[in-house]
């Protein structure tokens, strides 16, 4: 394919009617020597228009994500496309549009996370090299590339690698960008008159502050605490900073002003919190400058996250008692109330038009973590940090308001409705001491207020009405028990709980949300004594109508994005589910139906991630309690639609799918493979499955289970031989090792000796390898357990004694070598209850069972005895079967074509012992039989080989003589 045809499909695939046939073509294209470098021939060229180029950059960034390394870091690249990446790519962003600057920055980090700065350490030089005194557009590429990289410093955790990459930057980057800095401050003042050239200085400026807070953010560097007079002068410069040749023009996009503003307070707020020493005594010029915002500004959209940014800056100032006290007098509070709390608590006309014109974007950002760039937020968070300076003062100064706000509504209250929202939204904000959590809402309240007498005098009433209430109101008592959910008793919600399920049938978008919202968070919210506040029987009777209801809500429209928009609907039909179990089965058929219908119509088109996680986890849900009594009618139902999102290859389903194919053979209690999984086994082999790492987890947990229902049937039909080459692939990698073992566990596990005899030594010598040559601790830990895990499956043909045999196949006294170096010191380090389980099993057995150790490894008999008891000495506590399903927090959860645990499918660990609940007891039995079956052999050999160990024959003559 030539550059023209490249550069067309390219420009394609962004089309979502073309977007199929060009990804395959480009597919085609990718495994030929040079893709990436073609691709960037594209984007360097404007003979391809700015959408090719766009979509080249694009494609590029994506490919470097999924080419640059392998999960041990080496690189999937020729060596020689590699430097040519290197080489031309950091000239290339600088050149190009801002818009292709970014998806190229974005490959510049993926590069910058596996080679700099060891593999890369010209970088910083090359960056250095080619800033200017003057010419902005080469210094703003130049920064976005040093931000691309320097970024990355953000999340992580202080440590000596971390801190060495600094200092490599800044020995070389540190001194020429303060000079840069002093250059823009100048070059801005010299063209204040001119808007083009002033536009693009600005543009620097706004780098800059973005790289002030990179270079800052793990610690001050001295060549900033060195110029901090100057820093801060500059700071504070453009923090006051007015031209009305950059004002945006817009009431709703923020322009250069703003984000250069909001930049700096970053900054600031980064400075008051980590280096207060050092910024402390330039702290008071910016307390000010912020209060004269705060009260000038307007109430415009492209204000909101300055605004947020600048209250985050006094919130972390007031935390700090010597610069708080200037709020501690009655009369300071009311101002800083009147007029800067209130103006950003209050809803706004824009709000309103949110609310009507996107609801989902109000709710979003009125009740989630990201939330936390809203006034209303930020608002909230500087008076809860004035509350936790001065209480009493505080409380009593926003009762006040709150009052006086009550009473304005009640003179009229169609009209002033938006003064009763304030005030319900202002003592919130007073009433909750702490983050609202995930789980619980609000666990601690200010104590000189009553939530509950404030919500039966003023909110209930909203709640309660038939007549006509204005929808925000509605939503704001809604939102109250919500909030204010952990404070409120089982009793209490017997009578609430209604309430709130009852406007779910509201025609109010945001009403019928926040009160799924409020319905799922209740249903998961347990009491002190982990008891539902919401118990499984005063749902059931609720929950065939519910789950109607929020169905139809879900399904209202036919079209797959709008479909999807909102996963508060589908998170509450999982937590439904997941309440009533197998109440769901009177309603089954309709909730399949509902399923099979809502997966046909997002098929295509997988345009929300969380909601189609918690479509997927309901799904789980109903499976795991409504499957094991009626598994043909569920698999039946679900098969094709399955089977039509693996054919499509839904790159974003297919990891689900498998999880839940493998859910349903699960929950099927026949004990046998079906012919339609007998039909998976080869489709499901395919390399080019296994070449997404999405799908591997999945897919070993599929496997696994069909092989313990159809191992023979795997045997028979010459398809174990593929298995094995799969789980040799996944060995092979530190990222993938451990799935590795799972796969071999389960064909050992289920196979008959004879069927693995043939592969064994093989699988030994893979195994012996890594051993020797790139173990990892998870490698080890894995390896000692299935060492175990064989020794201990005497009755099953298998055992010490078996292994030894085939050890010594691939190397004649490596056994001894591998159990006193490695699976006698680690086989104490196990962590799991159910690995240390299967440790104490096999050295018992090893004990009583095993010829080898009681004639030729007489010492091994003893230190396998020593390690039995060491074991003991802390046994192995099985956990009680526990049916709780853990939340996934999908805030902290990165979605994309990789795997995502399913929760409400997880499948628990394997225990190939369940009889076994007492391992001391099992343990004393074990010996005592051996012993009398035996002749008293076992005694005989205890007292001659820990003759030299007294303590631990003593002991072992306690389990000997229970």
């Amino acid at each position: 394919m030539d550059l023209q045809r490249l550069a067309s499909t390219l420009e394609a695939s962004l089309d979502p009617a073309q977007n199929k046939q060009a990804e395959s073509a480009i597919l085609n294209e990718q495994t030929k020597p040079g893709f990436s470098l073609l691709l960037l021939q594209i984007v360097a060229s404007d003979a391809y228009g700015s959408t090719a180029r766009l979509a080249s950059a694009l494609y590029f960034k994506n490919y470097i994500r999924r080419n640059w390394t392998d999960e041990d870091g080496n690189y999937k690249l020729p060596e020689n496309e590699v430097v040519s990446i290197k080489r031309e790519l950091i000239g290339l962003m600088i050149s190009v549009p801002a818009n292709i600057q970014y998806q190229l920055g974005d490959a510049v980090g993926v590069i910058a996370d596996s080679d700099f700065w060891r593999r890369w350490d010209t970088l910083v030089d090359d960056l250095v090299s080619r800033l200017t005194p003057d010419n902005a557009q080469v210094n703003n590429g130049v920064l976005q590339v040093a931000h691309s990289i320097f970024k990355r410093w953000r999340p992580l955790y202080r440590s000596d690698e971390l801190f060495t990459e600094i200092n490599h930057v800044l020995g070389k980057f540190g001194e020429p960008f303060v000079q840069l800095l002093g250059n823009t401050d100048q070059l801005i003042e010299q063209n204040k008159n001119n808007k083009q050239l002033l536009s693009q200085y600005f543009s620097t400026m706004n780098l800059t502050t973005k790289l002030l807070y990179d270079l800052s953010v793990q610690d001050l560097p001295p060549i900033f605490e060195d110029n901090m007079q100057s820093v801060t002068s500059l700071l504070h410069r453009y923090l006051v900073y007015d031209n009305h040749l950059l004002h945006s023009g817009s009431d709703n996009e923020a322009g250069p002003l703003e984000f250069v503003k909001t930049g700096i307070f970053e900054v600031l707020t980064l400075y008051t919190q980590k280096y207060e020493d050092a910024f402390g005594p330039f702290v008071e010029q910016f307390i000010g400058s912020s209060w004269n915002l705060l009260t000038t500004v307007g109430l415009d959209t492209k204000n909101d996250i300055l605004v947020s940014k600048a209250l985050q800056f006094l919130t972390s100032v007031t935390r700090m008692s010597q610069h708080a006290r200037a709020f501690n007098s009655e009369d300071i509070m009311s101002q800083v109330i009147e007029r800067v709390v209130l103006p950003n608590l209050s809803l706004r006309d824009s709000d309103m038009e949110t609310f009507e014109d996107e609801p989902i974007e109000f709710i979003r950002r009125d009740l989630e973590g990201s939330d936390s760039d809203t006034r209303r937020r930020a608002a909230t968070d500087f008076l809860q940090q004035l509350l936790a300076q001065f209480q009493k003062l505080v409380t009593d100064v926003v009762l006040r308001y709150v009052n006086h706000y009550l009473s304005h509504y009640s003179r009229n209250p169609s009209a002033n409705w938006k003064s009763k929202d304030t005030a319900v939204y202002l003592y919130s904000s007073i009433a909750a001491k702490g983050a609202v959590t995930a789980s619980q809402g609000v666990k601690s309240v200010n104590e000189l207020v009553n939530v509950l007498e404030f919500f039966q005098a003023n909110v209930a009433k909203d709640l309660m009405s038939d007549s006509d209430v204005e929808p925000i109101l509605r939503v704001d008592a809604i939102k109250y028990l919500y909030v204010f959910r952990s404070q409120i008793t089982r009793e209490q919600w017997r009578d609430a709980f209604p309430l709130v399920v009852k406007h779910l049938g509201s025609s109010d978008y945001v009403v019928y949300t926040y009160a799924a919202i409020a319905v799922e968070r209740v249903l998961a919210l347990t009491d002190i004594s982990k008891q539902p506040v919401i118990s499984p029987a005063d749902m059931k009777p609720l929950s065939a109508q519910l789950l109607q209801h929020l169905f139809q809500l879900i399904e209202s429209s036919p079209e797959a994005a709008k479909l999807q928009e909102n996963e508060f609907l589908m998170r509450c039909v999982m937590r439904v589910l997941i309440v009533i179990r197998d109440g769901v089965l009177p309603v089954a058929d309709d909730v399949l139906a509902h399923f099979v219908k809502v997966t046909q119509i997002i098929s295509p088109n997988p345009a929300n991630p969380r909601f189609y996680y918690y479509h997927f986890e309901a799904l789980g849900a109903f499976i795991r309690f409504a499957a094991p009594s009626q598994p043909e009618r569920i698999e039946n139902g679900l098969y094709p639609v399955f089977g039509n999102i693996l054919q499509n290859d839904v790159q974003e389903y297919v990891p689900y799918v498998f999880q839940l194919f493998a859910a349903l053979l699960e929950a099927n209690p026949s004990r046998n493979l079906t012919t339609y999984y007998m039909s998976l086994i080869q489709p499901i082999l395919s390399p080019e499955l296994w070449a997404s790492k999405g799908n591997i987890p999945a897919l070993v947990r599929l496997l696994s289970s069909m092989m313990t229902r159809g191992a023979s049937q795997v045997a028979e039909n010459n398809q174990l031989e593929s298995i094995l080459a799969i789980f040799q692939s996944l060995i092979s990698t530190k990222a993938n090792e451990v799935y590795g073992f799972e796969l071999l566990e389960s064909i050992v596990a289920n196979s008959a000796p004879p069927t693995i005899e043939r592969y064994f030594v093989t699988i030994l010598q893979l195994l012996f390898t890594r051993l020797q040559s790139s173990k990892t601790d998870a490698f080890t830990s894995r390896f000692v357990r299935f060492y175990h895990l064989i020794s201990a499956r005497v009755e099953s043909g298998l055992g010490a004694d078996w292994f030894v045999a085939y050890a010594n196949q691939v190397q004649e006294g490596i056994y001894v070598q591998l159990y006193l170096s490695i699976i006698l010191p680690d086989s104490q380090k196990l962590v799991r209850p159910l690995d240390r389980k299967i440790a104490v099993i096999s050295l018992c057995k090893s004990l009583t069972d095993s010829v080898a150790f009681a004639e030729k490894y007489k010492k091994g008999w003893g230190y396998s005895c020593e390690a039995l008891l060491k074991l003991l000495e802390n046994p192995p506590i099985l956990a009680i079967t526990d049916e709780t399903i853990i939340d996934n927090d999908v805030d902290d959860m990165s979605f994309g074509v990789g795997f995502t645990q399913l929760q409400t499918i997880k499948r628990p660990a394997r225990d190939y012992w369940p009889e076994v609940t007492d391992v001391k007891s099992w343990v004393g039995r074990q010996l005592q039989d051996a012993n009398a079956r035996q002749g008293g052999k076992i005694k005989s050999f205890a007292e001659e080989r820990l003759a030299q160990s007294p303590q631990a024959l003593q002991l072992l003559s306690t389990y000997m003589n229970r």
